[in-house]
């Protein structure tokens, strides 16, 4: 499928904006009193979270599903979704009174698939398929050719592009101006092609910028080889923007509109979802927080440069987080910040060896959050897994110094080993 211009994206937007108000309300744009103070901008956030399907992909979803024939209906659509836009076709396949076949990878947490079979009700089937979205999508693409179902991309299609597009005219509409600045988060760029096509002919002067996350940052590596590209390996943490592979329809469409772009941490989103949490009340996926992320101000932060006074809109893309998977953001937050670290440590086994670990070794603020021993009763020595919570992230080089001048041996587990997939 060829890609259109930034102008025929934009106007499709006008009428996708008529058509998504049909059943959708738009969803609350709100100041942010934390990111603003961080930064001197005037930070205001678009609460995607907050629609009927938490995500902004119903958008585009009912915005192709609602211009299907009477045949095309009748034939039934398949789609391929992390979860998000699975909601969103859902949703639309229950408004339209439309069949759909739903795939969704394995790693779609439970609370998104409830929430599929919930919003389709009797009109959707939902299938358990591949480990990834990009191989979700080819199992989807197979069933739409072999069943002649319609495919309903979640990024790769005008008509998607389009729907998604309308959160910037809901923006413009409701600051009264065009942003100094909009944020978007990108998986595939469907998104950010709409709203960046729309505001590039709308509201020229409007800088806009996307932010991946690090794992998955398929854009970016399209943009660096001038054409989409495979990505060795995906880290499907932020399922919701975890895409292997731009669009062949979104990335010519994002080149034109030549946006900044960031790759951001998997764990900066996690500390970013605790303080959305704690501070504002809202309850973001790791793919929703990926916006305001860049915002943060902390010493391992990606960070977005904004000038005083500017406003600065962030999208909020989607709320649809398991409440089960917090622990894990919380320990992904605290080793991203430097406060947790995991040792292989050997300690002579001798009367007191574990008392001078924690007497010598440890600072005052320091805990060890984990201990796991096995003693060899024909060696002098034993191998020990310590987790360390640090008191102050700036201490670990001091705590190494005091760990070198004991007896005892250690070794840092490194973030990037596969050891340490087992921990996180």
């Amino acid at each position: 499928m060829s890609a259109p211009t930034l102008g025929e994206i934009a106007r499709a937007v006008d009428v996708a904006t008529r058509t998504v108000a049909q059943v959708m309300e738009p969803t609350p744009l709100q100041h942010d009193v934390r990111l603003s103070a961080l930064t001197g901008a005037d930070v205001w956030l678009k609460r995607e979270d907050l629609s009927s399907v938490r995500s902004y992909k119903l958008r585009g979803a009912y915005a192709l599903m609602s211009a299907l024939t009477g045949e095309q209906r009748a034939a039934g659509v398949v789609a391929a979704s992390a979860g998000n836009h699975a909601q969103g076709v859902a949703f639309a396949c229950a408004a339209l009174g439309i069949d759909g076949e739903i795939v969704v990878p394995t790693t779609t947490p439970r609370q998104k698939r409830d929430r599929i079979a919930a919003l389709g009700g009797r009109h959707v089937e939902i299938v358990v398929a591949g480990e990834t979205y990009d191989a979700s999508s080819a199992i989807a693409v197979e069933a739409a050719e072999r069943e002649g179902r319609i495919l309903v991309p979640a990024f790769n299609h005008p008509a998607t592009i389009a729907g998604q597009g309308t959160v910037a005219v809901e923006v413009m509409a409701q600051l009264g101006a065009a942003p100094d600045v909009m944020v978007l988060p990108v998986g595939g760029g469907g998104l950010l092609s709409g709203c960046g096509a729309w505001l590039r002919i709308n509201a020229p002067g409007t800088r806009v910028v996307g932010v991946e996350p690090a794992g998955a940052a398929c854009m970016i590596a399209a943009l660096a080889a001038n054409e989409p590209v495979t990505l060795p390996r995906v880290d499907t943490f932020a399922d919701g923007a975890a895409v292997g592979r731009a669009g062949d329809v979104t990335y010519p469409l994002v080149a034109a509109i030549a946006p900044d772009m960031l790759a951001v941490p998997e764990g900066q989103a996690c500390s970013e979802m605790l303080d959305l949490y704690h501070t504002e009340g809202v309850i973001a996926e790791p793919a929703g927080a990926l916006a305001t992320s860049v915002l943060r101000r902390g010493p391992h932060d990606v960070k977005l440069d904004v000038a005083p006074g500017q406003t600065v809109v962030c999208v909020v893309s989607g709320g649809n987080n398991d409440i089960s998977r917090y622990s894990e953001i919380i320990e992904r937050s605290l080793v991203f910040e430097g406060r947790k670290h995991y040792l292989l440590v050997t300690f002579p086994q001798e009367p007191g060896a574990l008392r001078r670990f924690l007497d010598e070794v440890l600072g005052p603020d320091d805990d060890v959050v984990l201990f796991e021993y096995t003693k060899k009763s024909n060696r002098e020595t034993g191998p020990a897994l310590v987790g360390i919570e640090l008191g102050n992230p700036d201490d670990f080089p001091s705590l190494l110094a005091r760990l070198e001048a004991t007896p005892i041996k250690a070794e840092v587990v490194d973030p990037t080993s596969t050891l340490y997939r087992y921990l996180v």
